[in-house]
Parts: C-alpha cells; sequence; structure tokens
C-alpha cells in the first residue's frame, strides 16, 4: 500500500460495512452513502460490525487497490457515530487509528498567543 501521506485527504466511514463487499460494493457506498468522489487521491476507510478488521480503499490510477486488516484478539477504537457519518481524518490519525489508538480522545497542546509587552 503507499504510505498515506500520499492521499490529499483521508474519509472514515462511521458506520460499518457487510464485509463481504468489496470493490465495487465499497465504491457504490463512496458514492451514494458518502457523497464523494471515488477517482479522487482519497483513501477509505471502512469496518465490520465487530471492529475487528478494516479495509482501505483507493483509486491507483488503473484501478481500485483495497488494504485489509484483521485483528486477532483486539478491536479497533472506531470514532463513534454523530449526526455525520463521515469523518475527514488527517494520514497521521489514520496511522494512530490502525496502531490502536483512539483518535477521539487526543487532543493535541492548545496554542499558545503571546503579546509583546514592548
Amino acid at each position: 500500500m503507499r504510505s498515506t501521506s500520499t492521499f490529499t485527504k483521508v474519509f472514515l466511514c462511521r458506520d460499518h460495512v457487510d464485509f463481504r463487499k468489496w470493490a465495487n460494493g465499497l465504491v457504490a457506498l463512496v458514492e451514494a452513502d458518502m457523497k464523494l468522489d471515488p477517482f479522487e487521491s482519497y483513501l477509505f476507510a471502512f469496518t465490520n460490525r465487530r471492529r475487528d478488521k478494516i479495509k482501505l480503499l483507493y483509486w491507483d490510477k488503473t484501478g481500485y487497490a483495497i488494504w485489509f486488516k484483521a485483528l486477532q484478539e483486539q478491536k479497533f477504537l472506531w470514532p463513534k457515530r454523530s449526526e455525520l457519518a463521515v469523518l475527514t481524518l488527517t494520514p497521521q490519525q489514520l496511522d494512530f487509528l490502525l496502531d490502536g489508538y483512539d483518535i477521539a480522545k487526543m487532543k493535541p497542546h492548545q496554542p499558545l498567543k503571546y503579546v509583546s509587552s514592548f
């Protein structure tokens, strides 16, 4: 698989997906449910009901490529569904998710703003 940093955007489908779907079924979900263009340089992430498997889909110039990972004993800490069915992630957040981190609870340091006293 290409490095996640090569994608312009990463979109995560918050709903679970029937993992019998392969490229054509996932592309249909991207177009119909996510309302996104599956031919862009985007990476689309899906999980199953048990959250122990993940599929990543992307257009690779001549066809769709799918990356698949199945955890043996744990679950992916998938963000909860809110009013948005699609969540936009940074490539770094996707890497954290794949490594087992809960990206919903990760908060960066608050930026500081100083004013010069001169």
